[in-house]
């Protein structure tokens, strides 16, 4: 069913989007933002995942999110690539929904499908308004592509600013929570300890509860400086 977004967030796998950005779409959906998430991939093969149990975990995420928007692109995980084909379908998503924004993951990971889905992104932005093509669809040009950190490498982020996210912290680890075949049992003992102390470390940063640290490649503009906290 089409649909026009304010907003797409890109998922390599299901659960990227709430964990990098989970507490911002709950916000954005409260401020009347149409927002979706595309799932570039089924996340399948995990060890303790079926692509049955992957997709019912999914829906119970979007449905605590609050999210009326949600699709699987079902590229190959674990070999997810930036290739023609897949581009020509994400910028075929783009022209449908027509966001305004762009939320895909940071660019700088040790996950493979990571690093091919912000490349595929940004291809994909830039086919998205091409005229003279076979792609199906009017052309578009998302405005801005921001940058979410889940990532899998240990690194000191400088993001560009943090979002106050302490008014939706519960939603945003109830989410996670639904993702019990990646995040649950003795495998994952502690996880969710340390995705609860990450988000009090960036939301001390800028002397709130909690946060979302996020990016952009491109400068960012603030009409008045009434918006910064």
């Amino acid at each position: 069913m089409s649909k026009t977004l304010d907003v797409l967030v890109i998922a390599p796998h299901p659960d990227d989007a709430e964990l990098g950005i989970g507490g911002g779409i709950v916000q954005l959906l409260r401020k009347g933002r149409k927002v979706g998430i595309v799932d570039l991939t089924t996340g399948e093969p995990t060890p303790h995942g079926t692509p049955e149990r992957r997709a019912a975990e999914t829906a119970r995420a979007t449905e605590i999110l609050g999210l009326p928007w949600r699709r699987n692109l079902e590229l190959p995980n674990r070999a997810l690539q930036a290739s023609l084909d897949a581009r020509a379908k994400l910028a075929e998503l783009f022209r449908e929904t027509r966001p305004r924004w762009i939320f895909a993951p940071y660019w700088v990971d040790a996950h493979p499908d990571h690093l091919a889905a912000v490349e595929l992104v940004e291809a994909a932005r830039f086919w998205s308004k091409l005229t003279k093509t076979t792609m199906a669809g009017l052309p578009f040009h998302p405005a801005r592509i921001f940058n979410y950190y889940c990532i899998h490498l240990k690194q000191h982020l400088q993001p560009a600013f943090v979002l106050d996210i302490s008014d939706v912290w519960p939603i945003k680890l109830q989410a996670i929570q639904a993702y019990e075949s990646q995040f649950g049992g003795e495998q994952k003992a502690g996880f969710f300890e340390r995705i609860e102390v990450e988000a009090r470390y960036w939301g001390a940063s800028i002397g709130v509860t909690y946060g979302e640290p996020l990016t952009c490649r491109e400068p960012l503009g603030l009409r008045d400086l009434t918006a910064l906290i």
